[in-house]
């Protein structure tokens, strides 16, 4: 007796809860994906966009205000979820993702579409695809509805005839059903074939309706869009209110599992909240800017915060979270004053930091810059950027092997970022190409969750620093091959499958994917080939300046291809106005305290280049006219002004009223 009053009074409780439901979800559970899934499956008709991502890959960050940005743009018309593979091993194992972030569209439970990276423009594609075939297949041909056809188009035909066709309908249905309706594209195609026949379809109905989320009704849960007409209504007292006096103990249990579901869809998650991401946004102004600088990683930031605390509002140009400092796993340690500090964590103090002083950021990617006219113009994929100064600072991106199968396996085990997707090979043996700095994190991180680490390298000595190469040397998980070069990567046919819970299969029809499951490596010195298995590939070769939208704007170094000449030992390029800092233009050192040192090189050669050709700002200038202009207005009304005259001359100064006295 006394339990079922404390679950009756749980219940009642829980009532009185209400919270909004996130834009973009984060998966705490197995069972919570699960159920998400078969709800939007049977109850919604929604599909869901799974982000699968890691706190540590920088990509992953770099796409996350996207997502969310995406997510806000389609409220109601999809589900958006991320699942942190870190801790979802199970969910990350059951859906083969190998690579980081991995998007993965579903619609009535099935796996519809699929890619690997940090692409928006594939992102919006695949997300537009899935939100456009769940309104097709949002359709339902009612039993009563083939039978009033089948009366006025061909009376011949028995109901026994009519059920036949409904039952085939019904038996094509892929995916959850459990009400046996003839519904979705099977449908859709039951129609098209009956409008051939005898000129028109019969009538069909919306399988899903929105309906309004009520606080009341479900203990604040907002539903994630939907409802189906087949669902059948709860017994309820005459307030509206499920009658829990009257339940046993079973159906109380029942009813507390549902809400607590519930509660955990509407509840929002702060601590995930990606709404930062776009606090601090460039708006378009009348005025041009004064300094706009492209890139966000050490040099970038760097510039940025002195660009600031000069005054001079800086706009930063590159995603929320970038660089090469980014993808570190391990920590930082030849960083002054950085201690027991990874990557990221730097990349994020060093955003901070701009913000505090008055930085301002687009996230979006530079395509274009135009010189041709002043201001200069920085163009973007969405925005035009007018600005007096541009500094360069977009780093480099990471190079290739070109060998046969690195291409078809890239988001199957071959990878350019060991922390971003390192932990996908947990107890699996995985290579590692190349001899630099680079190359040592990434065998070392790989060494904390790999069974073994093979370093391949073409050469018999590391030209990583010599404390890093030591490490890797005398670390008992990881072996070397010296004089070697990877030249061919093997795959095979990937064994993951995107079933659902009655072991039913995607489409058969969808190409097959690939895994890397060994390598052919090559002896430099005697040419003889031998084979490895091996789970993944890491490439760690070195970068590439990733300056592609610079050609035949500014002049490159002729001794480095892809690196910006600047003039002298300062950070000015070709063309006046625009300064370089960081790997675009550093072939020799490319380290992240370099890169900040001239940063702020970048920005006090910026400021120095404003202040000669007499740039300051210009919507200061504006304002500061405008109240002068003011000014003079109202101080030459104010000549013939007294303020005595104005109060009826009722109003004494002191000298008046002491005279008056005496």
């Amino acid at each position: 007796m006394y339990s079922t009053m404390r679950l009756t009074l749980l219940l009642l409780a829980m009532a009185a809860i209400a919270s909004a439901r996130p834009i973009v979800r984060h998966i705490k559970s197995t069972h919570e994906f699960d159920r998400m899934m078969k709800k939007h499956s049977t109850q919604t008709g929604l599909p869901v966009i799974v982000d699968f991502y890691s706190d540590g890959c920088g990509p992953c960050r770099m796409i996350a205000p996207i997502f969310k940005k995406l997510a806000k743009e389609m409220e109601g018309k999809a589900v958006f979820v991320k699942v942190d593979t870190n801790a979802m091993h199970e969910l990350s194992s059951r859906y083969g993702v190998r690579s980081l972030p991995t998007f993965k569209f579903f619609l009535g439970g099935k796996k519809v579409n699929e890619f690997s990276g940090a692409g928006e423009g594939q992102l919006r594609q695949f997300t537009q695809q899935v939100i456009q075939q769940s309104e097709f297949e949002n359709v339902m041909l009612p039993m009563e509805n083939l039978v009033k056809y089948y009366g006025e188009k061909d009376a011949s035909k028995s109901e026994e005839d009519v059920a036949k066709v409904y039952n085939s309908c019904v038996d094509k249905v892929k995916g959850d059903n459990p009400d046996k309706l003839c519904v979705g594209g099977v449908a859709q195609k039951l129609v098209k074939s009956l409008k051939k026949k005898y000129g028109d379809g019969p009538s069909t109905e919306k399988r899903f309706e929105p309906v309004e989320p009520s606080p009341a009704e479900d203990g604040g849960a907002a539903p994630d869009g939907g409802n189906t007409k087949q669902q059948s209504k709860q017994s309820r007292g005459k307030s509206g209110a499920p009658n829990l006096h009257l339940a046993t103990k079973e159906q109380l249990m029942i009813e507390i599992e549902k809400r607590l579901d519930a509660e955990r869809d509407a509840q929002v998650e702060d601590e995930d909240d990606d709404e930062a991401e776009f606090e601090h946004s460039w708006t378009p102004s009348d005025f041009p800017e004064r300094v706009t600088i492209i890139g966000g990683g050490p040099a970038g930031l760097s510039a940025a915060i002195y660009a600031a605390r000069a005054g001079l509002r800086p706009v930063v140009v590159a995603p929320p979270m970038g660089g090469q400092l980014q993808g570190k796993g391990v920590d930082v340690e030849n960083y002054p004053g950085l201690f027991n500090v990874t990557g990221p964590a730097v990349v994020s103090l060093m955003r901070q930091q701009a913000v505090a002083y008055g930085a301002i950021f687009e996230a979006e990617t530079v395509i274009e810059i135009d010189t041709s006219v002043r201001p200069i113009r920085v163009k973007t994929n969405s925005s035009t950027i007018e600005t007096h100064a541009v500094i360069v600072a977009t780093g480099a991106e990471s190079n290739w092997l070109n060998v046969k199968g690195e291409y078809e396996m890239r988001g199957g085990g071959v990878s350019s970022c060991a922390t971003c997707d390192g932990h996908m090979y947990r107890g699996k043996h995985v290579l590692v190409v190349g001899g630099g700095d680079t190359a040592m994190e990434d065998a070392l991180v790989l060494a904390r969750t790999s069974e073994s680490v093979t370093v391949i390298h073409r050469r018999d000595s590391f030209r990583a620093s010599k404390v890093m190469a030591q490490r890797v040397i005398e670390h008992p998980s990881i072996n070397v091959r010296w004089n070697t070069v990877l030249s061919e990567i093997l795959g095979k046919a990937s064994d993951a499958e995107d079933a659902t819970e009655d072991g039913e299969n995607v489409d058969l029809d969808a190409p097959v994917s690939k895994v890397v499951s060994g390598a052919v490596l090559k002896d430099v010195d005697t040419g003889e080939e031998t084979t490895i298995e091996c789970g993944a590939v890491f490439v760690a070769i070195g970068h590439t300046p990733s300056t592609s939208f610079l050609e035949g704007v500014v002049e490159f170094n002729p001794d480095s291809a892809g690196y910006v000449l600047n003039q002298g030992t300062s950070t000015r390029t070709s063309v006046p106005g625009i300064f370089s800092c960081g790997d675009v233009s550093d072939s020799i050192y490319r380290q992240a305290i370099t890169s900040a040192g001239s940063g702020a090189a970048a920005a006090l050669d910026a400021e120095r280049w404003l202040s000669e050709e007499g740039l300051g700002n210009e919507e200061a200038e504006f304002e500061a006219e405008m109240l002068a202009e003011l000014m003079a207005d109202v101080g030459g009304e104010s000549e013939s002004f007294n303020v005595y005259e104005e109060s009826g001359g009722k109003m004494t100064g002191m000298k008046e009223s002491m005279a008056a006295e005496l």
